[in-house]
């Protein structure tokens, strides 16, 4: 498979591109080189190779949801600017 110049023109007019002469004839160069190096990949014997999603194995990071027991609140309260009923305290966001 290969693209023509008439391709290109034809992508072009579809995403509303102008294009010159010199940029077709190098859009089709390169995208004839991807569409080559495609096929060149279909070559490949991947018969005994297990499909991967990733090229890093990924593990599950996330804990298992256990409950246990919490901060003590003078703990929770001690970098926060204000307390006041055993709440923090924010300024007003809304008027």
């Amino acid at each position: 498979m290969s693209i023509s110049i008439k391709d290109v023109d034809h992508v072009a007019k579809l995403a509303r591109l102008e294009l010159n002469d010199e940029e077709k004839d190098q859009f089709t160069k390169q995208l004839n080189a991807i569409l080559q190096y495609a096929e060149k990949l279909n070559e490949l014997d991947t018969e005994n190779i297990q499909p991967t999603t990733h090229v890093l194995e990924l593990t599950n990071v996330m804990r298992e949801d256990v409950t246990r027991e919490s901060l003590p609140l003078k703990k929770v309260f001690h970098n926060a600017p204000e307390e006041e009923n055993g709440q923090i305290k924010v300024p007003a966001v809304l008027e």
